[in-house]
């Protein structure tokens, strides 16, 4: 599912929600996680999962095209893990 599907299913299901707000909403949304993640804070919503970040070290890599050494810096990425509720619905288990 991308943004604009997840817009128009929001518009669908509640009629009253113009295509508008709902875009507002789920940008709102999105920046609100985004936001929180670069201040390095946890994101949970019971019944779905948690979003953190994960630091990966620096490294040394290879440029696939020439072979050489690469140099990787340090980072830090968006994990997520999904919660029971979620596992067990994809898994089929639940309605």
């Amino acid at each position: 599912m991308t943004k604009s599907d997840l817009i128009i299913r929001l518009s669908e299901r509640f009629p009253q929600l113009v295509a508008r707000d709902a875009d507002f909403a789920v940008k709102v949304i999105l920046d609100a996680m985004a936001t929180t993640l670069s201040r390095s804070d946890r994101i949970e919503i019971r019944g779905f999962g948690s979003f953190a970040l994960n630091y990966r070290p620096p490294r040394t890599g290879r440029n696939p095209k020439s072979g050489d050494k690469v140099e990787v810096p340090a980072k830090h990425v968006p994990h997520f893990k999904a919660g029971k509720d979620l596992r067990e619905r994809v898994d089929g288990r639940s309605a």
